[in-house]
């Protein structure tokens, strides 16, 4: 384990060729919410946005340093794991071809470009990550490259747990707790390895999004297993399965300690540090803070750390994170109504909105029924209680409703 830190130190101390330590920041408002002293470790100040760049350039670069001759690198990615090997491509002057499936943004796609310029080619192949994947292995082969893994590699854990090495310098004390964000591993296996020699006695807690658990299965199989159903929404953290090397780091984690956020509670807490500080996270980003609300009578008075994995966040998905958001504190919901078809039934309905109340949607969904319409209706509020007073209105007056915020299949039908 103490050859882990000193590679950990050493992969510090090489960064520093590409970009200087991210910071860590406490934060006022955080701080004051929680009642405790709350500190972001910025990752998404990176170069690339994301922590991804530290794990490939120590892979890389050890890579080189065994085989000076290999000069083509493959990996596969639809996000941060591409623009990090991107970036140290060309930094150590390789070809890097790097394998995206068919589906990816082309924000995405030309960030990667960028940061490779010439030393990188992006092909496209695939419409899942698994055939993505599987292509990019089987071209690696032919081509005798060195795969660059996004996870589940030693060099890229090592590379990861530089995250933890720059926080205790920079805070100058270990901290009461570190929150960490979990998808592959990467990051959580080598923060781990490295806090538990270097700073054994800070809490370590996991957060999963509640749609891609992967370590929380792992752990209560006692390997990694392969989920059934993944919830892409936090794209950088929905893995199936964690990484076998990364398990193996975690595999000892208590089952309290790991933590699953709601997508759409996500999607507050993305909203709440862009409004409120100005921070841009994506949903994998965002992680850590949300988890704040399920640790808050532990942590009062108390020094906690949140890496903030990334702020790749396409603002094209800016809409669906409010939508999500406002459902989720009750301040949004779409009901199906049935309404009569008689002259001044809409103008009854209309009466029952309160002052805060505004419609987002309506929209007849049968229109050839002779006494009743069904209507599709969205509505917006200040206040979640003032749909309580709605309801009440519409069950007085003989309305028939049927709330379907909550109602997965009918709303991607209807919504």
């Amino acid at each position: 384990m103490s050859d882990f830190c000193e590679n950990a130190r050493h992969a510090t101390t090489a960064l520093r060729a590409l970009f200087p330590a991210t910071p860590l920041q406490r934060n006022d408002h955080l701080s004051a919410k929680y009642d405790a002293d709350i500190w972001l470790k910025r990752e998404d100040l990176s170069p690339v946005r994301s922590y991804k760049i530290r794990g490939a350039f120590h892979a890389m670069s050890k890579e080189l340093s065994k085989n000076p001759e290999q000069k083509l690198f493959v990996c596969a990615s639809a996000g941060n794991h591409a623009q990090g090997v991107a970036y140290v491509c060309q930094h150590f002057g390789v070809q890097g071809v790097i394998f995206m499936p068919v589906t990816t943004p082309q924000q995405k796609i030309q960030k990667t470009k960028i940061f490779g310029r010439d030393s990188i080619e992006v092909r496209l192949v695939g419409d899942y990550f698994d055939e993505t994947l599987a292509a990019s292995q089987s071209y690696c082969k032919e081509a005798n490259g060195h795969f660059l893994a996004p996870f589940d590699d030693l060099d890229v854990i090592e590379g990861q747990a530089s995250v933890a090495v720059e926080m205790i310098e920079e805070l100058g004390r270990s901290p009461d707790m570190v929150i960490l964000p979990v998808g592959g591993g990467g990051l959580s296996a080598g923060i781990k390895q490295y806090m538990e020699i270097e700073a054994p006695e800070t809490d370590l807690r996991y957060v999963e999004p509640t749609g891609a658990r992967s370590l929380a299965a792992a752990v209560k199989n006692g390997a990694p297993v392969t989920l059934n159903e993944v919830d892409n929404f936090v794209d950088g953290a929905s893995v199936a399965r964690i990484g076998e090397l990364n398990f193996s780091a975690l595999s000892d984690v208590a089952p309290d300690k790991i933590f699953a956020c709601p997508e759409d509670r996500i999607c507050t807490t993305i909203l709440e540090m862009l409004n409120v500080e100005g921070v841009v996270l994506e949903p994998a980003g965002a992680l850590s803070v949300d988890a704040l609300g399920d640790v808050k009578s532990e942590i009062r008075g108390k020094t906690v750390v949140c890496v903030t994995s990334g702020g790749n966040f396409d603002f094209e998905r800016l809409p669906e994170v409010k939508e999500r958001a406002q459902r989720y504190l009750g301040l949004k919901k779409y009901f199906i109504l049935r309404l009569p078809q008689r002259p001044g039934a809409l103008k009854g309905f209309l009466s029952m909105l309160g002052p805060d109340d505004d419609i987002a949607r309506f929209e007849y969904l049968k229109k050839s029924a002779r006494n009743f319409g069904t209507v599709l209706i969205g509505i917006e509020t200040q206040n979640a209680e003032n749909f309580t007073e709605l309801f009440g209105k519409l069950e007085d007056a003989g309305f028939a409703y049927r709330d379907i915020t909550s109602d997965q299949t009918l709303s991607e039908f209807l919504v």
